[in-house]
């Protein structure tokens, strides 16, 4: 059973940074696509940024040059490094192992405030 687990989320001024974090068990990860989302408040989930498991990385347009995904394999995690962040960035940030479409799973999820 995968198992993710988020941190890093919390209140920050508009303009500051924020990295979050997504540790996972379970033994698929290395082979697994790893991506971020969100949930803005009264608003349907959305993609942020995926990383594949060689690396390749794609972004949503609206995160474009602000966002950075990356992972650390031997750690078993991967990361979403967040800079100039805007008031419109605060959402609910989840974690997704994506290793087939039997395989998919989802972490608990991180609240991110961007306000002042």
């Amino acid at each position: 059973q995968v198992q993710l687990v988020e941190s890093g989320g919390g209140l920050v001024q508009p303009g500051g940074s924020l990295r979050l974090s997504c540790a996972a068990s379970g033994g698929i990860f290395t082979r697994s696509t790893m991506g971020w989302y969100r949930q803005p408040p009264g608003k349907q989930r959305e993609f942020v940024a995926t990383i594949s498991s060689s690396g390749s990385t794609s972004y949503a347009d609206s995160v474009k040059g602000r966002v950075t995904i990356s992972r650390d394999n031997p750690k078993n995690t991967v990361y979403l490094q967040m800079n100039s962040l805007k008031p419109e960035d605060t959402a609910v940030y989840y974690c997704r192992c994506n290793a087939d479409v039997w395989r998919d799973y989802w972490g608990q999820g991180t609240q991110v405030t961007v306000s002042s």
